[in-house]
């Protein structure tokens, strides 16, 4: 069985959105972009429920700074994508986690793939949605 959870920032520690959300503001000069979210999702297999459970809050999140769910509440979105390596290249967000999770359970090593997903909200249009992802996909990854 394959699990998914879907890790993001509590409101005021997330410096990575505050970041990502002035440097489009000021480099692409999108003034109708509110907000910026960003949630980190992994989905494993080869582990129980159990393990799941326990390495949701112990690998994968820190409970007292980040909010964990199992899917991505995108109301009110104007753009939602993700980000994820392409098959065949390393990830090093996954392996580690992978990495732990094995540790932990002192059995076989889980898969683990990740992606981060970014969530606009304000009003953008076609071509600013294009160029907020061409300053976040790296086009050499």
């Amino acid at each position: 069985m394959v699990y998914r959870v879907c890790v993001e920032k509590k409101p005021g520690l997330a410096p990575e959105c505050a970041s990502l959300l002035s440097d489009c503001r000021s480099f692409l000069d999108l003034k109708g972009l509110e907000s910026v979210r960003i949630w980190n999702r992994y989905d494993v297999e080869g582990i129980d429920e159990t393990l799941f459970a326990y390495a949701t809050n112990t690998v994968f999140s820190e409970p007292q700074l980040d909010l964990t769910s199992g899917e991505i509440d995108a109301s009110g979105a104007a753009a939602v994508f993700a980000v994820e390596p392409l098959p065949g290249q390393f990830d090093q967000r996954a392996d580690s986690a992978a990495q732990c999770i094995q540790l932990l359970s002192q059995g076989e090593r889980p898969l683990v793939r990740s992606a981060k997903v970014y969530l606009l909200q304000g009003a953008l249009t076609d071509e600013q949605l294009a160029e907020i992802k061409k300053y976040v996909i790296n086009p050499v990854e």
